[in-house]
Parts: structure tokens; C-alpha cells; sequence
């Protein structure tokens, strides 16, 4: 299915508040630092307008933002936090099925990390009581 141009500077902006928010910059920040007014970023976010390619190439060279996933959704914002995230999860998924003396089979402890790394990657928070309910589902 054909999305418009609208739809498209939708997604695009709200991706863009994604990374901007995992960077950890205001839009007025997130604006100076790829040479863009604020004016203008703010409604890139908003999905008003698409983002010049040179200010796409401003982002990825400064904030390691993965351009593919900020134009389509695919991959991730920042590969490098992606492996930090998911080595976080893994240790804490551990500790809790050790605290809880819960046993798995390693393809069911996968399906819940690729799970929850799905989740991550579309911006997607997960709570603990999701995971804990996907632990429930697979325990042996």
C-alpha cells in the first residue's frame, strides 16, 4: 500500500522525537546542532515537512543515528546503545529468573529477549510486568 507524503513526514517526525529524546537534546538543541532553525526542525518533528538530506547526514554523523531506520523504521537509532540496551536486559532477565529461581529452555529466554529488542527498536517501552507475563507464558 502507497502512503502519502503526509504519512510519510509523519513516521519520519516521529522517529526523529524518538532519537532527538534518546540523545537526550531539546528540539531547540537537537535544531543548532545540524545547522537547521528551530522553526524548521520542529516541524520536520511534527511531520509538517521533510528534513533536507544534509541535515540527515548532520545527524547521523553526530549522534551515530542510524538514517535508514530515521526514513523507513528499519534497524535501529544508535546500533552502539542498542547492544548497551540489550546486554542491560539480558543481565536483568537473569537476575530475575535467578531471584526466582525460574528455569527456561534457552529458545524461550531468546524469544522473550527478541521480543523485548522488537519493542525497543520501534520505540516501543516495555514494562517489567509485560516481561514477567512472557516469562509466565514459556516457563517449563
Amino acid at each position: 500500500m502507497k502512503r502519502t507524503t503526509e504519512e510519510i513526514h509523519r513516521a519520519i517526525g516521529a522517529r526523529l522525537a524518538i532519537a532527538r529524546n534518546e540523545i537526550g537534546l531539546s528540539q531547540a538543541a537537537m535544531a543548532e546542532a545540524i545547522g537547521v532553525s528551530h522553526r524548521a526542525y520542529h516541524s520536520y518533528e511534527k511531520g509538517k515537512r521533510g528534513m533536507p538530506v544534509e541535515a540527515l547526514v548532520a545527524l547521523s554523523h553526530q549522534f551515530d543515528a542510524d538514517v535508514a531506520w530515521l526514513l523507513h523504521g528499519t534497524k535501529s537509532v544508535r546500533s552502539a546503545r542498542d547492544v548497551e540496551a540489550l546486554k542491560e536486559f539480558e543481565v536483568s532477565l537473569d537476575r530475575y529468573l535467578d531471584e526466582h529461581k525460574i528455569k527456561i529452555k534457552s529458545e524461550k529466554r531468546g524469544a522473550i529477549v527478541a521480543r523485548w529488542y522488537q519493542s525497543y527498536v520501534e520505540g516501543r517501552e516495555v514494562p517489567a510486568d509485560d516481561v514477567h507475563t512472557w516469562i509466565e507464558l514459556v516457563r517449563d
